[in-house]
């Protein structure tokens, strides 16, 4: 095709720029990838075409510079920016900053950002549109009375920040008497992390599981669902595994969760790539929250359905219409994504850092790797702790994890401790291997992220 930028900056780094870039390079086009000084020896910084130093406070900040990266862009000729996931991704005002300098911004329109990125606006959205959202209280409403109306929609309750994600700032309140105290810290962990203090409230359901639709439109009109991903195994509200397709739904359960995501989107106007999410409990769905990007685990559902979801980005992005109709995608076989974190889960989940001073990979059938991490370099607490994911791939969901015990035990990194012996616990566990794990089971199951005893 006629491509309208030749060049495309990746606004990241890690896994994700790395993941970006092999997609990028496939199609002909150029991949720029900024980065700060700590990251200028990282995979993806040495596989880019090129390489843009940028500069911050801390490292952190300068991702977040959204200035700085455009004017990375002009200067290195890059026509468009994938924002990846974190950091810029979700930002409506960077959005409107790439259209201003004619740059396009390989996501949805910056006004489907602000309505589908501040969950109180988002659940109001959808809950007029028809669609199925918890039982909750939004402070926005009222904020002289929100502690009663919080109070009212009964307990247990999970209060939440409104510019919230991550499960940063989200309470859990299970008696009326800590309600008061647990807004108070809510509303402080919202304002601290998201400078935002605004607070809903929505009835918590025990024991949910957390399932989410890939969804996918075109500037044309054109949305369709790329089927589910199960998402709750999970600490504090983090996402460690992910699989496709979930084994709690049914067909019917399947047809109709899928449906409800396609829909939501179709009635935003929503183009690119995004996800809706659900809790789901009882044989019942609630909407949760739409995340306007592309999502860490999008890797199980390009293994099932043998789609590069970045690649459709692109497309969509440069304009082209959808390849595919919903009825042509039909999803095979059975993928688990885990995480590769550097921390200790025996010790609360603690981040770790060190040296990468051996990295071996595990390879073969039904095995993909994204890392954004090699051999020499220094893993510090500058950053989000994910370094990798593996990703399996089999006929079932028994093949795909009989290939993630080999693949685990063939993952070596010496210098710094990951959670890998963690993972290879989890999938010996009963629950997980039925099938049954929910979005609390390892809070409250802390036996499985403890170190077994040592042997003589």
């Amino acid at each position: 095709m006629n491509w309208p930028f030749q060049a495309v900056l990746i606004a990241n780094r890690g896994e994700i720029a790395s993941r970006i870039v092999r997609s990028v390079q496939r199609l002909g086009l150029r991949a720029v990838v900024v980065h700060h000084a700590v990251d200028a020896n990282t995979p993806a910084a040495r596989q880019a075409d090129t390489a843009v130093e940028i500069h911050g406070a801390t490292p952190v900040a300068a991702y977040l510079d959204g200035a700085q990266v455009i004017e990375a862009a002009r200067r290195s000729g890059a026509g468009a920016i994938h924002p990846g996931y974190g950091f810029l991704s979700e930002n409506a005002g960077f959005a409107r900053q790439c259209a201003e300098a004619g740059i396009v911004f390989i996501g949805p329109k910056p006004e489907v950002i602000d309505l589908m990125g501040d969950k109180v606006r988002a659940r109001a959205f959808v809950a007029g549109s028809g669609f199925p959202v918890a039982p909750s209280a939004i402070e926005d409403d009222d904020p002289a009375s929100f502690v009663e109306r919080a109070r009212a929609v009964g307990f247990p309750l999970l209060i939440k920040p409104a510019a919230g994600g991550g499960g940063k700032g989200m309470r859990i309140v299970r008696e009326a008497a800590l309600l008061g105290p647990e807004i108070k810290r809510a509303r402080s962990e919202g304002q601290r992390y998201f400078g935002d203090g605004r607070l809903y409230a929505e009835r918590f359901i025990e024991n949910p599981r957390h399932i989410e639709v890939q969804v996918l439109g075109d500037m044309h009109a054109n949305v369709v669902h790329l089927f589910e991903r199960e998402c709750s195994v999970q600490r504090r509200f983090q996402k460690i595994v992910e699989e496709s397709p979930s084994p709690a739904l049914t067909p019917e359960l399947r047809r109709d969760i899928c449906a409800t995501a396609a829909g939501i989107a179709s009635r935003a106007g929503y183009s690119n790539a995004g996800t809706v999410e659900f809790i789901f409990g009882k044989n019942e769905f609630y909407f949760l929250e739409m995340n306007t990007r592309l999502q860490v685990e999008h890797p199980v559902t390009e293994e099932v359905l043998g789609i590069d979801l970045v690649e459709q980005q692109l497309r969509v992005a440069a304009g082209e219409r959808l390849a595919f109709a919903q009825e042509e995608l039909r999803p095979r076989g059975h993928s688990i994504e885990f995480r590769i974190y550097a921390e200790d889960p025996a010790r609360g989940y603690l981040p770790t850092t060190g040296p990468v001073l051996m990295l071996h990979e595990p390879r073969g059938a039904g095995v993909r790797i994204d890392s954004g991490i090699a051999a020499g370099q220094e893993i510090t607490a500058a950053f989000d702790p994910m370094l990798a994911k593996l990703i399996v791939s089999g006929a079932t969901r028994a093949d795909a994890i009989a290939t993630a015990e080999r693949a685990l035990g063939d993952y070596v990194l010496l210098g710094c401790k990951t959670n890998t012996g963690f993972l290879r616990r989890l999938l010996s566990n009963p629950a997980f291997a039925a099938g049954e794990i929910h979005t609390g089971y390892l809070d409250a199951h802390p036996e499985v992220a403890a170190e077994p005893p040592l042997t003589t």
